[in-house]
């Protein structure tokens, strides 16, 4: 796993775009459980860093794709699925598994 972040760099409700092995991993922080996803929508590519985040979902700013941040999946359109990442939070430090 990479230490990717610190939590304390990602607001509640909030976003933190991090590269890892050469991608961009969008972490989410819910509450204090903190997620990561890959940082493009699987439907046109769209960046996601923009998104809405909201009961457990993250909306895609250019068509409103919702994808579960635990797994990815997208009721709407279950051909498109987000790629999801392991989170390790240990400390203060968040470590990603890509």
């Amino acid at each position: 796993m990479d230490n990717v972040a610190k939590i304390s760099e990602i607001p509640n409700f909030g976003k933190k775009v991090v590269s890892v092995s050469g991608r961009e991993i969008l972490l989410v922080n819910v509450k204090g459980t903190i997620y990561a996803v890959e940082n493009e929508c699987p439907h046109q590519g769209s960046p996601l860093n923009a998104a809405v985040v909201k009961e457990g979902y993250i909306s895609c700013p250019r068509h409103g794709y919702r994808f579960s941040l635990t797994d990815g999946s997208c009721a709407e359109h279950s051909e498109c699925v987000l790629t999801t990442f392991p989170v390790q939070l240990v400390g203060d430090d968040v470590l990603v598994d890509c």
